[in-house]
């Protein structure tokens, strides 16, 4: 979890709702928000 330490209390804190309460259904929608705005900011 050291390398979490560097990251904002938000991120760690979703970090945590994902691997302790998230259902496989709000799984897939939080990746495809992830991965929608890695991409726009990527390409910023």
């Amino acid at each position: 979890m050291k390398e979490l330490d560097k990251f904002p209390r938000s991120i760690k804190k979703v970090v945590r709702y994902i691997k302790q309460d998230a259902t496989r259904e709000q799984l897939e929608e939080i990746k495809k928000i992830i991965d929608f705005v890695i991409l726009r900011r990527s390409l910023q």
